[in-house]
């Protein structure tokens, strides 16, 4: 009986470690993934900058187009 109940000691110390280990992955993890995103951004910066404004100048002079004609015409 004293061995049945070291052995579930010894189990359950065991688990409790391995909730630490756990925590330290997904933080490695979620670290991993920020340094993916920044190298990204690092990498394609200019490309959807110069993406975005034209996306963003398209929709102005779409807007001012429809402002103009609508209160024109």
């Amino acid at each position: 009986m004293l061995e049945y109940l070291r052995i579930m000691l010894d189990a359950r110390l065991a688990k409790m470690d391995e909730r630490g280990a756990s925590a330290v992955e997904y933080g490695l993890l979620i670290a991993g993934v920020a340094a993916l995103v920044v190298g990204i951004v690092f990498v394609f910066g200019d490309k959807l900058h110069s993406v975005f404004q034209n996306t963003c100048n398209s929709v102005s002079n779409s807007d001012c187009s429809k402002a103009t004609n609508t209160t024109g015409g």
